[in-house]
């Protein structure tokens, strides 16, 4: 049974998804710092999320773990497509438009792997890694985080182990945002998943083989994705407003599954003679952000800060940045001995002004008023800027000037801000 090697660790991490294994990797392999990282589930275990943005190449290689991907089995995606409800297309978005750096392609990944291989990754970078580890509390002591307590599910043993900082990457659990009424949701971006795997669908060939496919069915009400994995297996799922699924009232998820796949040609022609492999499940898709991203000896990384809907597949990709950033900031505490809000959340505006970019497009594209071919038509000086936020290039490049000229054909969401202290109870 794994056990926590100490009483006192410089950093503890509280999740063992991509968030939590990049930011315990980072601050174990760069400041020679104890790190603990705890999960309450043993790994592996099956997640939703298997699309990867280009832009995931650089924390990739910072982490150690760009030979482990490029030696996996996980199919190469090279582009992302998308189809409107009577079946017409755009041209692939090739990543490689504008770069033919390696970093301009990315992978397809079963999570139940990948999450495990990055999990390891970072118990192989000097990480001590505890699962089937639930953390009841984090103990503050006059509003600053000393510690956690935590119980061991194999033996229902407790431990109080101090720190100096909490990354907190526990997932849509959202355990701090949660305890500090942090969280907040987009009303616009309320919607859910249904989802499943086939085996033996149509897929492309040569380069296409790997595209993320993004349909609408007929009505423009709900879209699906396909999403091609190891073993012809493809990741197959519905996202809707719930209130459009709630419609179907008692029907089963099969049944929805079912009745929203035969109005969406594209993708029915697609599965016509593949295998269904395993049952249809559901996931709530609410889109949110905390108002703080920080506080005394705490950071929030990943889900446990903020979650954006799936349509251009960042979930993965803004795991590993937040991830990254947070051990940034991590490490700069540990290095001036300051574990002050300010400077553990001094990447937030910089992280939330990437969400928010990839929220616009969001938002562009939910409104059937609005297209992106006619876009780009009209404003072709724009494709470039379009393509890198597509990989994932939010933090690198200015987007002002594209959101300018797109805000005078669809309504855009004002950018949100995160709080100052002074405005959010400790």
């Amino acid at each position: 049974m794994q056990q926590p090697t100490r009483d006192s660790y410089d950093v503890i991490v509280i999740g063992g998804g991509p968030a939590g294994s990049t930011a315990a990797s980072i601050v174990a392999r760069e400041g020679d710092h104890r790190v603990l990282l705890l999960d309450r589930e043993k790994f592996p275990r099956f997640r939703i999320g298997e699309s990867l943005m280009p832009a995931t190449y650089w924390t990739f290689k910072r982490v150690g773990v760009l030979d482990k991907m490029r030696e996996s089995a996980f199919p190469t995606k090279y582009s992302v497509q998308f189809f409107s409800g009577d079946g017409n297309s755009s041209a692939p978005f090739y990543f490689d438009e504008f770069d033919d750096h390696e970093s301009a392609q990315t992978w397809q990944v079963d999570r139940v792997d990948f999450d495990k291989m990055m999990l390891d990754h970072a118990a192989e970078s000097g990480v001590d890694v505890v699962q089937r580890a639930n953390v009841r509390e984090v103990i503050e002591e006059d509003g600053q985080v000393t510690g956690v307590r935590v119980e061991l599910l194999e033996d229902g043993s407790e431990r109080h182990i101090d720190c100096k900082v909490v990354i907190d990457a526990s997932g849509q659990t959202s355990m701090l945002a949660r305890r500090h009424g942090l969280k907040q949701i987009d009303p616009k971006l309320k919607h859910a998943s249904y989802y499943t795997r086939f085996r033996g669908a149509q897929r492309d060939t040569g380069k296409d083989a790997g595209a993320t496919l993004i349909m609408f069915t007929r009505e423009h009400k709900s879209w699906f994705w396909f999403i091609p994995l190891p073993g012809d297996i493809v990741s197959v799922g519905v996202v809707a407003p719930v209130e459009h699924l709630a419609s179907y009232g008692t029907a089963d998820l099969q049944a929805v599954f079912d009745d929203e796949l035969e109005n969406c040609p594209t993708l029915h022609d697609r599965l016509r003679g593949a295998t269904q492999e395993g049952d249809v499940k559901a996931i709530r898709d609410f889109s949110y952000i905390s108002s703080r991203i920080a506080g005394d000896g705490w950071v929030l990384a990943g889900d446990a800060f903020g979650f954006l809907d799936p349509m251009y597949s960042t979930g993965v990709f803004l795991a590993l940045t937040s991830g990254e950033l947070a051990a940034d900031s991590a490490l700069d505490a540990l290095k001036h001995g300051d574990y002050s809000a300010a400077r553990l959340g001094q990447h937030g505006p910089k992280y939330l002004a990437g969400m928010e970019s990839m929220r616009r497009l969001v938002y562009a594209y939910y409104d059937p008023k609005f297209s992106f071919p006619r876009f780009l038509k009209q404003h072709p000086e724009c494709r470039d800027t379009l393509v890198n936020l597509l990989v994932g290039n939010v933090f690198r490049i200015d987007d002002s000037d594209m959101f300018a000229k797109m805000s005078g054909m669809v309504e855009l969401p004002e950018p949100r801000r995160l709080a100052s202290e002074a405005e959010v109870p400790s």
